[in-house]
């Protein structure tokens, strides 16, 4: 009987190690299944976190709150707005210095007159002078904005104008243009705020069309490599200019 008992007894255990190992492999199956499963979410909200934030940056890349509503109807500009007059119809040269770099340039005054006398005569006011270069952005759009007196993207000149002017019809905006920025979906909300682009971007248009080009740099974009460089202040791909940049004199004639 003990051998019986005893031969039982291993069977036993052998049944009983042969079930656990089975259920320690079930266990691990499900958990490496599981894993796999988890890694597979993470890259999806991780890709789809870099799609949105691209996304969020092309939606909301005026200076308002950026939600792409319909045109609005055509209005006539207030009587605060300069003349389109004032930008004489011609080509304009002269230097904008930024972050302590001269930039020469020349503003397009017959393509886009009335973004041309905006510019001339708060130049000429010295709107923009000590004004800070208020955001930057390094991914999908490459360019830096500036002109806005408040220094958080709210500011202005006390007046708004339309429409948009000399947009590019393919949405490529060139390494050196200067353009107006604006809210989304509205072409009458142009103010002081303008941006350089500093690497060829695809900016798509929106319900009001795309972003005036008024200008753009002919020489010395080089010098705002280090302001570039350093990006944002919080490291993401659209913020305020990791190191301070600021207008300085504007010559034009």
């Amino acid at each position: 009987m003990a051998s019986k008992k005893k031969t039982q007894n291993i069977y036993a255990s052998a049944a009983a190690s042969a079930q656990k190992f089975e259920q320690h492999k079930q266990l691990a199956e499900a958990k490496a299944s599981q894993r796999k499963s988890d890694n597979r979410f993470a890259l999806l909200v991780s890709g789809g976190a870099v799609v949105l934030a691209l996304l969020l940056q092309l939606a909301y890349f005026g200076f308002g709150p950026g939600k792409v509503t319909a045109a609005p109807e055509a209005s006539a500009n207030s009587a605060l707005v300069p003349a389109a007059s004032l930008a004489e119809g011609r080509e304009w040269t002269g230097s904008i210095t930024v972050g302590g770099k001269k930039l020469e340039v020349t503003l397009d005054g017959a393509k886009a007159p009335q973004a041309v006398a905006n510019f001339l005569s708060l130049a000429n006011k010295n709107f923009y002078n000590d004004v800070s270069c208020h955001r930057i952005t390094t991914a999908g759009i490459f360019v830096l904005q500036c002109g806005d007196p408040n220094g958080d993207g709210t500011g202005g000149p006390g007046y708004n104008w339309g429409p948009v002017e000399n947009a590019p019809a393919d949405d490529n905006y060139l390494e050196g243009y200067l353009a107006m920025a604006r809210r989304g979906g509205d072409g009458s909300s142009m103010g002081s705020q303008f941006f350089i682009v500093y690497k060829d971007s695809m900016i798509p248009s929106d319900a009001a069309g795309g972003y005036s080009v008024f200008g753009k740099i002919t020489k010395g974009l080089s010098g705002l490599n280090k302001v570039i460089k350093a990006g944002t202040q919080d490291g993401s791909s659209d913020g305020k200019p990791a190191i301070e940049t600021k207008i300085g004199a504007i010559t034009l004639k």
